[in-house]
């Protein structure tokens, strides 16, 4: 069967289940996003195995931690979500807004974390009452075949149709180029080339941008505390998340002791020569060596030819430029972060704004303060999408039970980053609205003095 067939024929399944759900209410939507994140959550040590075996990357506490808490982040979400009917109203203006199906989605999978992409773009897609067919990277086909047949045993199970949730089980960029244009919408996660191809397939798509998260360390900032937070990031799941701090910008005046507070939770400074020999292993042709990343610090080390103790958790150089000629300054999926000093909150924005122009555009950086005037100066003046403040990045851009973010795993990054959305993409994404207005018997139009002000005066 020819490649458009084959995709054809799993959107028409996929279309034919999806009208069977139709008019199912918000609790039976509900229902099947639970019964998804259970099923998750009871095989998240199984799955996060797989996982490791298949693509190689990352590390297996964190996988498990990330399936456990993941479908439980959004499920919170949907507890409280409306997607059906009515969802909101407004009786001033004799305004409704309704809910609806969109239809089939494409859902492209990444090798990083398929298995969360896998099950969070399920439960959103049917709390909107859609289908999804999913197209994984490759690497990461036989744990996305998994785990998409697992979820459809499990809503088969409570009386929805199983193709509600369909995988490629062999797939290519032919195929996922091919589900683009057919399906009616695109929730793509992964690397650049992918998400442009998404939003040049002529369908509407969610897609994000690249990570390169920046943090600011100022003089105000718990030092230790700050050290702590970015070697979490840095070990959770080894920097496969686009949300890993990638740069560090710390004032002058206390860049000694931060080096210390790293050094005491694990960072190896590189002199001059390992740096060298690192960039030589971490790059591949201008490109992110695959055998190289998502791995160990020791092991980058080891690879990279540098001497590095068993309890090193991550790797430090000194930067001082940003741009092609310096690729520190760039994402990295390492645990490596790139350490600038800069003297002002000022010279943070303006540097943080020059780096992710180069990579990460949009996407999020951080602070460490607590001089409320840097923290709302900076959030004000930097071009991002998210600005976490006293967290770890890795852990906090995409949702997490210790702030208020919403949970996903598909962080637009606005148009800075090429997106439609700087949102954390979620349920509100995955549905049609259609509003409904009643005619008034008076009009709401204010008065020319209101509207106008002082304008006609001032312009003579």
């Amino acid at each position: 069967m020819e490649q458009a067939q084959y995709v054809e024929s799993l959107i028409k399944r996929a279309r034919k289940a999806q009208k069977a759900i139709e008019d199912y209410t918000q609790e039976q939507v509900l229902e099947l996003a639970r019964a998804i994140a259970y099923t998750a959550a009871s095989n998240a040590e199984d799955w996060a195995q797989r996982v490791l075996d298949e693509t190689r990357l990352g590390d297996l506490q964190s996988k498990i931690n990330r399936i456990n808490d993941r479908p439980r982040g959004i499920l919170r979400d949907l507890l409280t979500a409306k997607t059906v009917g009515v969802i909101e109203e407004d009786k001033e203006r004799k305004l409704i807004k309704i809910a609806k199906p969109i239809g089939v989605l494409g859902g492209i999978v990444p090798m990083t974390v398929p298995e969360s992409v896998i099950v969070s773009k399920s439960m959103n897609s049917l709390m909107g009452r859609n289908a999804i067919v999913f197209c994984p990277h490759p690497r990461a086909k036989k744990i996305s075949t998994h785990v998409t047949e697992q979820l459809r045993q499990v809503i088969a199970k409570l009386g929805a149709p199983a193709d509600l949730i369909i995988c490629i089980e062999e797939p290519s960029k032919m195929l996922s180029a091919e589900l683009m244009s057919q399906c009616d919408l695109i929730i793509a996660t992964g690397g650049n080339d992918m998400v442009k191809a998404a939003y040049s397939s002529g369908k509407p798509s969610h897609g994000v941008g690249a990570g390169n998260p920046v943090s600011v360390i100022d003089e105000t900032a718990d030092l230790n505390d700050a050290a702590q937070k970015i070697m979490e990031s840095q070990i959770n799941d080894l920097a496969t998340g686009c949300s890993t701090e990638n740069v560090i910008l710390i004032q002058n005046g206390v860049y000694g002791k931060m080096l210390d507070a790293f050094f005491k939770v694990g960072g190896r400074l590189l002199n001059t020569d390992e740096k060298q020999k690192l960039q030589n292993v971490l790059w591949k042709d201008g490109h992110l060596n695959p055998d190289v990343i998502c791995r160990s610090a020791v092991t980058i080390a080891g690879i990279a030819g540098i001497d590095a103790e068993p309890d090193c958790k991550f790797l430090m150089v000194e930067e001082n430029g940003y741009g092609e000629k310096y690729p520190f300054s760039g994402e990295k999926l390492s645990s490596v972060i790139a350490l600038y000093k800069i003297d002002t909150i000022d010279d943070a924005i303006e540097l943080t704004n020059n780096i992710q122009a180069y990579q990460g555009a949009g996407h999020s950086c951080g602070i460490h303060s607590f001089n409320e005037d840097h923290i709302m100066r900076f959030a004000t003046r930097t071009k991002t999408s998210r600005v976490m403040i006293n967290s770890p990045q890795n852990k906090a851009n995409a949702g997490n039970f210790r702030n208020g973010m919403p949970f996903t795993v598909t962080l637009g990054c606005g148009t800075w980053g090429g997106n439609a959305s700087n949102d954390n993409i979620n349920y509100r994404h995955y549905i049609n609205t259609t509003w409904v207005a009643r005619w008034m018997d008076e009009s709401t139009q204010p008065s020319d003095d209101v509207l106008f002000g002082d304008i006609a005066k001032r312009l003579g």
